[in-house]
């Protein structure tokens, strides 16, 4: 399987955040859940992602790496957790499989639901795609590559309550991103989340301030 340093260097940046903070948390919209159960995950992910990485330093083939995922799945009892935290597992799981551009959609859906509806879910997704509401758009300040979040649902009960630090994937310069309000699900293009500040906890000139903060420390 063919890889880059810049796969490795996402995989590395995965491994150095806080993946269950209460800011990711509160970016879902939910509260969080217990401190042992979040490091309890934020260990296994991080070891995950460090698995990944040695993988494709040994050159190991797109079914190998497949094959590591599957295992991950089985190492997870999903009957341990309630259906947020299944699926704030399966969006990590998912996005460790956009860095590594191995295809487990199918796999995934199986571990989160069950056989019959990952067929189902599968058979769908080939018919009819998710929409996309509304893409919003902002140039990356060092390169200029258009950093897009994609809306793919909308609640009007949803404020606009964080900053976003994102990595351009085109030149791994930090961008610090305000969205809009109503957004209930999203996903990005060009651009990897490092980290979400609560604007309750930050104004735009300390979120700021704490991207430079972060562009330094992770170097």
């Amino acid at each position: 399987m063919t890889t880059t340093p810049s796969t490795i260097d996402k995989l590395a940046q995965f491994q150095e955040r806080d993946l269950f903070s209460a800011a990711a948390w509160s970016a879902r919209g939910l509260n969080p859940s217990g401190d042992h159960l979040c490091q309890e995950l934020n260990i296994f992910f991080r070891s995950f992602a460090e698995a990944l990485a040695t993988a494709l330093i040994a050159s190991q083939s797109k079914r190998q790496v497949k094959a590591l995922f599957i295992s991950a799945f089985g190492q997870l009892d999903k009957n341990r957790y309630d259906r947020e935290e299944k699926e704030f597992i399966a969006d990590l799981f998912a996005e460790l499989a956009a860095i590594v551009n191995v295809d487990i959609r199918y796999q995934l859906n199986r571990w989160l639901y069950d056989a019959i509806l990952a067929v189902l879910l599968a058979l769908t997704r080939l018919v009819k795609p998710e929409r996309v509401v509304k893409t919003l758009q902002q140039p990356c300040r060092q390169c200029g590559t258009s950093l897009e979040t994609q809306v793919l649902r909308k609640d009007d009960h949803i404020p606009d309550y964080q900053w976003l630090v994102a990595r351009c994937n085109h030149c791994g310069e930090l961008n610090l991103l305000s969205l809009e309000p109503g957004i209930r699900k999203l996903q990005f293009n060009n651009y990897q989340r490092v980290d979400a500040l609560l604007k309750t906890d930050y104004t735009q000139e300390q979120a700021q301030i704490r991207l430079e903060q972060i562009k330094y420390f992770r170097k």
